[in-house]
C-alpha cells in the first residue's frame, strides 16, 4: 500500500471521527423509540433526574418542544426585504435552546465551561440547573411540565410578571407539554425504561 493511500484512509477515518450525528429520531410521539434509537439520551435524561430531580418525561417533552431532539437546532434568521439575511431571531441553541446569556451564567455557577449546548448530556444537566432555580425562587414544582415551560420560555423575571397570560399560543404550547410529559411517563413504564 502506498504512503498515500495510507495517509487519505487516516485523514478518511479522523475527519468522520469528529462528526455528531444531529438527526432528530424517528416517530418523536413514541419515548420508547426515541431511547431505543439513542441510548445515550436516557443516560442523559437518568443522570439529570438523579443530580437534579427533574423527571425525565419533563426533560423529554421541552425538548422535543425545544428542538424535535437535534442537537443543533438553532431559531429562524430574519430577514429585511424578505431576501437579505440580518441575523437570527434569538441566540438559542442546541437541544435545550439555551440563550447565550443563559449558559454562561449556568457554565459560571456549575463549573462546565467545556459543556457544549449540541452535546445531550450537558443540555439536559441545564436543563436540570435553570429548572430547579426555577423551583426555588418561583415554587414551581419540578414535575409541574407546563408551568416550568413557561418559566423555561419566558424567563422567570417574565414569568414572574405574568408576560405568558397574553400569549395564547404559548399556554396551549404548555398544556400541550404536560400532555406529552403523561404520554412519555406511561410510554417509558410500558417498555420498561422507567
Amino acid at each position: 500500500m502506498s504512503r498515500l493511500f495510507r495517509a487519505m484512509i487516516v485523514l478518511a477515518v479522523l475527519a468522520g471521527c469528529g462528526q455528531r450525528d444531529f438527526a432528530a429520531p424517528r416517530e418523536l410521539d413514541d419515548a420508547c423509540s426515541i431511547v431505543r434509537q439513542h441510548p445515550d439520551y436516557l443516560r442523559a435524561f437518568k443522570a439529570t433526574e438523579r443530580k437534579w430531580g427533574v423527571p425525565v418525561p419533563v426533560q423529554m417533552a421541552i425538548i422535543y418542544q425545544e428542538s424535535k431532539f437535534v442537537g443543533n437546532a438553532r431559531t429562524p434568521f430574519q430577514w429585511k426585504l424578505g431576501v437579505i439575511p440580518v441575523g437570527r431571531q434569538s441566540s438559542a441553541y442546541g437541544y435545550s435552546q439555551a440563550l447565550d446569556g443563559t449558559w454562561e451564567e449556568y457554565m459560571e455557577q456549575e463549573g462546565g465551561f467545556r459543556h457544549k449546548r449540541d452535546r445531550i448530556e450537558h443540555a439536559t444537566n441545564f436543563m436540570g440547573w435553570y429548572m430547579n432555580g426555577t423551583q426555588r425562587e418561583l415554587g414551581i414544582p419540578l414535575y409541574d411540565t407546563r408551568n416550568q415551560y413557561l418559566a423555561y420560555h419566558d424567563g422567570r423575571a417574565g414569568y414572574r410578571r405574568g408576560t405568558w397570560k397574553s400569549k395564547g399560543w404559548l399556554i396551549n404550547v404548555s398544556d400541550s407539554l404536560a400532555r406529552r410529559t403523561l404520554l412519555y411517563d406511561s410510554q417509558l413504564r410500558a417498555c420498561g425504561k422507567r
